[in-house]
C-alpha cells in the first residue's frame, strides 16, 4: 500500500463511518476496485482509531458533561442505556466473528446489504417526527440494530438512527445516542481486530499517519454534516445512494 492509497482509504473510512452508507461495505468495494490486497488487518485498526477520535472530538462536551454529572440519576440512566445497547453487538461480534469475517470476501453480499440499508433509510421518510424519550427497551432495540450492522454493507449509523426515529425519538437525540453507542462499538471492534493481528507485516509510519489523520479529519467533517442534515429531514436521501451502489456492487 502506498501513502496515497492509505489517504484515500482513510478518507473513505472517515466519510462512510458516520454517513449512513456503510464504511465496511465501501472499504471492501474500493479495495477491490483499486486492487489493494493489504496483508493482515493493522490498517483497519488504525483508521478505526482515527474515526473514534472524530466521535470523541465532536461529542467531547457531551462526554465531559456525562462524567461531570455521574451522581445524577438521569446520567446513570443514560449510561445504562448505552451499556444495554452495546450488549447485542458484543454478543454477536464474539459468537459470529468468523462468519462475519467471511462476508467481507464476497462483494455480492456487500451489495445486497447496501440495498437493505437503502430501503431501511428510505422508510424514515414516511414516519411522523416525534420527540419521545428514549428508554431501556428502545435502547435494546437500537442496540440489536447496531449488532446487525456488523454485517459489511449495513450502515451502523444509518440503521441505529433510523431505528431511533421509527421509535419516535427526535433526530437530535437519535444521533446523539447512536454516536454514543459508536464509542464502545468502534473501540471494541478495534481491540478485537488488534488481537487478531498476526500477519507479521509492518506498516510504515507515513502510511499509518496518512490513514489515521485522513480518517480523523474527514470523520469530523462528515459527522458534523450529518448532524446538520438530520435536522432538515433529508436523511432518507442516502437510501437511494445505498441502493444504487449496492446494485453497482452486484455487477462488479
Amino acid at each position: 500500500m502506498t501513502l496515497f492509497e492509505s489517504i484515500i482509504l482513510g478518507t473513505i473510512q472517515g466519510l462512510t463511518e458516520f454517513l449512513p452508507i456503510s464504511s465496511s461495505g465501501h472499504l471492501v468495494l474500493f479495495q477491490s476496485m483499486m486492487g489493494i490486497k493489504q496483508p493482515g488487518n493493522e490498517f483497519e485498526v488504525l483508521v478505526h482509531l482515527g474515526t473514534l477520535g472524530s466521535v470523541l472530538f465532536v461529542f467531547y462536551k457531551d462526554i465531559f458533561n456525562l462524567l461531570r454529572t455521574l451522581k445524577l440519576k438521569s446520567t446513570r440512566h443514560f449510561i445504562l442505556m448505552v451499556i444495554l445497547g452495546t450488549i447485542p453487538t458484543v454478543a454477536i461480534g464474539l459468537t459470529l466473528k468468523n462468519f462475519i469475517a467471511s462476508l467481507f470476501e464476497n462483494i455480492n453480499n456487500v451489495g445486497i446489504a447496501l440495498i437493505f440499508t437503502g430501503f431501511f433509510l428510505i422508510s424514515t421518510f414516511f414516519i411522523k417526527r416525534k420527540n419521545l424519550k428514549n428508554s431501556l427497551k428502545k435502547s435494546l432495540l437500537i442496540g440489536i440494530c447496531q449488532a446487525i450492522a456488523i454485517i459489511p454493507g449495513i450502515s451502523r449509523s444509518g440503521i441505529t438512527i433510523s431505528c431511533a426515529l421509527l421509535l419516535g425519538i427526535s433526530p437530535k437525540k437519535a444521533a446523539q445516542f447512536s454516536f454514543m453507542l459508536a464509542i464502545p462499538a468502534i473501540s471494541g471492534a478495534g481491540i478485537l481486530t488488534a488481537l487478531d493481528i498476526n500477519s507479521g507485516y509492518e506498516i510504515s509510519s507515513s502510511i499509518a499517519f496518512g490513514g489515521i489523520i485522513s480518517s480523523f479529519f474527514v470523520g469530523v467533517i462528515s459527522l458534523k454534516w450529518l448532524l446538520r442534515l438530520l435536522q432538515t429531514g433529508k436523511f432518507h436521501f442516502f437510501g437511494f445512494y445505498c441502493i444504487a451502489i449496492g446494485l453497482f456492487a452486484n455487477f462488479l
